[in-house]
């Protein structure tokens, strides 16, 4: 019976194609041509009888079957990596790797929480945490450069990206400010909120949306004197007095040891929700599956 002999070496250069994302990062990686990989690709597609990769706007990004195959390989190089520290003495294993994108609005103190569970498995759990724009951490994730995405928003249906939406929780939102400003606004709100000093995230938030509809429906304007991306940053402008702030609820203990900021009121109908994105249905990654477990015990889930 003949034998389907499997070319490694064009499997390398797959594997390094798939988590680099394109031909030109990978032949930088592996010091060869562009060309030499592209010819290996394709035979090694040849030899498989099956597509690949698929273009992506400048990058590549998996087919179904090229997911399936990087798996494979994942496993394989892996394998032959523990060998080569088996027979060099080094020890077997290392820690766990767990590769996350955080959306660049998210609240970085819910991220910890979210992440905190990974700290305490049994085994030695090392994060790689990236930051970015909604769009460029989904295209990492589908390609396998990350294993988890959080995100304040489930994936948007017209991004043409196999991946799933986990509510990990939500939380209702409170106003905070220092103590000068909330004795102010506390009384009467939330017409005191009218031309009150407010800090605020971007518009491409969904909290940033939800409130200004709220400000809209109970017919306040607060003074913005500033919008930010980034969620730490607005925390720090609001514990120098420049202007109340929201906040997830079940941060808000946290918030306001650390940012020196008291409790002006809850904001009704106004709640932010938490999102764990993956290209599984089905979560396999166990620091990925300590997260949701942990999620959906410490925040409400509906």
């Amino acid at each position: 019976m003949a034998l389907n002999w499997l070319n490694y070496h064009h499997l390398l250069y797959f594997w390094v194609v798939s988590r680099e994302g394109s031909v030109a990062k990978a032949s930088e990686k592996l010091h060869v041509t562009p060309s030499t990989i592209s010819i290996q690709l394709r035979d090694l597609e040849r030899s498989l009888g099956v597509t690949l990769f698929r273009k992506a706007g400048r990058g590549l990004a998996l087919t179904e079957i090229g997911v399936a195959v990087q798996a494979y390989a994942n496993e394989i190089f892996s394998t032959g990596q523990e060998l080569l520290d088996m027979v060099n003495g080094r020890p077997v294993g290392g820690p766990m790797v767990l590769r996350v994108g955080i959306k660049d609005v998210m609240p970085k103190i819910v991220a910890f929480k979210l992440l905190d569970a990974t700290l305490r498995m049994p085994g030695e759990v090392r994060l790689l945490c990236y930051e970015g724009d909604i769009s460029k951490l989904i295209s990492d994730l589908a390609i396998h450069k990350l294993d988890v995405v959080l995100s304040d928003t489930p994936i948007d249906p017209t991004i043409k990206v196999r991946a799933y939406s986990h509510l990990l929780g939500e939380s209702d939102v409170v106003l905070v400010g220092t103590k000068a400003l909330a004795k102010k606004i506390r009384v009467g709100f939330p017409k005191s909120l009218d031309g009150a000093p407010i800090l605020l995230p971007m518009r491409n938030s969904v909290l940033r949306r939800s409130l200004d509809y709220w400000c809209e429906v109970n017919q306040v304007r607060p003074k913005i004197v500033g919008e930010f991306e980034d969620s730490a940053m607005l925390k720090i402008m609001g514990k120098a007095g420049v202007g109340v702030f929201p906040v997830a609820d079940t941060i808000r203990s946290e918030v306001e040891e650390m940012y020196s900021v008291e409790l002006i009121a809850a904001i009704p109908d106004v709640t932010e929700k938490f999102y764990g994105l993956s290209v599984e249905r089905k979560v396999k990654h166990p620091a990925v599956l300590a997260i949701f477990e942990a999620a959906h015990k410490r925040f409400r889930v509906r």
